[in-house]
């Protein structure tokens, strides 16, 4: 979820004879997403939600938000409420969002790697806590790459996770439309994209290459659950997240990304982001940048 979750703009389009979605079952609605999520819905949210979930409930064929909060209560797979999670979140990212953090990356983070495994197997695991549709860890995965034959040796994993199964899905398939690629350098993307034919009248579109998609693994990840991974990482980028969750699961994440650190290990977070009022045990290295 790189960013990330924002509930997306209504179509102009005016529903007509659509359910109507009320204070009460907004904030049900809410609750629900809250308790299972972590995602905080705002009261200025409700008309969006509501443009974006009465497709669903068309497509499930119920009248009305108090049925489909009963249809959600009743699915015990939990997979109608991950469709609700797809149908309310749009995934804002791009290439080399905030390209000081690769710019880190590369001129003090690699180097120290570099000289702290010195001597020892060389390992290196990063995660991108919010993928959304996969352009932040492919670009991490390209950054790595163009370190040099020594580092592109090194078992080298990138986890990638994310709340949606919509842009998961997406980001496996690894595929953009061209105008999505104007923020990777263009020998990157002549080296590690591969132009593929569009569909008549659609706009032409670009492959990663398997070498890229090699060092990443998507999985689908809820903040609030157990999670599988037991690290350690070298570095946790979790950007543009967190500002959708309460103080108290912020602190609770940022203190779970803390112990699945390598020591000397980085955390990165959004630029719209802060650690301020948090209590935590990392160590300032530059704004949006923390060592444990």
């Amino acid at each position: 979820m790189d960013k990330k979750m924002k509930i997306a703009n209504p179509s102009p389009q005016a529903f007509t004879g659509a359910p109507q979605l009320g204070a009460e079952e907004f904030a049900q609605l809410g609750n629900l997403v809250r308790e299972h999520a972590g995602i905080n819905l705002h009261e200025g949210k409700q008309e969006l939600v509501k443009a974006r979930l009465n497709k669903r409930l068309r497509e499930l064929g119920l009248s009305s938000y108090r049925e489909y909060l009963d249809y959600l209560r009743r699915d015990l797979t939990g997979d109608e409420f991950v469709m609700m999670l797809n149908a309310i979140s749009t995934n804002v990212t791009n290439f080399f969002r905030e390209d000081d953090h690769f710019t880190f990356l590369v001129r003090q983070a690699f180097p120290s790697w570099r000289s702290r495994k010195a001597g020892r197997e060389p390992r290196l695991r990063l995660w991108s806590a919010g993928c959304s549709s996969g352009e932040e860890p492919y670009t991490l995965a390209m950054v790595l790459l163009e370190q040099g034959p020594d580092l592109s040796r090194w078992d080298a994993k990138i986890l990638a996770t994310d709340l949606s199964t919509r842009v998961l899905n997406r980001a496996r398939e690894g595929l953009y439309e061209e105008s999505r690629l104007q923020e990777v350098p263009a020998a990157l993307r002549h080296k590690y994209f591969r132009s593929e034919t569009p569909a008549p009248g659609r706009e032409r579109l670009s492959r990663v290459q398997p070498e890229v998609r090699r060092l990443v693994h998507f999985a689908r990840l809820n903040f609030l659950e157990s999670w599988p991974m037991r690290g350690p990482f070298d570095a946790i980028f979790c950007r543009n997240v967190m500002i959708y969750f309460e103080k108290p699961l912020r602190e609770n994440l940022i203190n779970r990304f803390w112990s699945l650190l390598e020591p000397e290990g980085y955390l990165f977070i959004g630029h719209s982001e802060s650690l301020a009022g948090i209590a935590h045990k990392f160590k300032y290295v530059a704004p949006t940048i923390y060592q444990k």
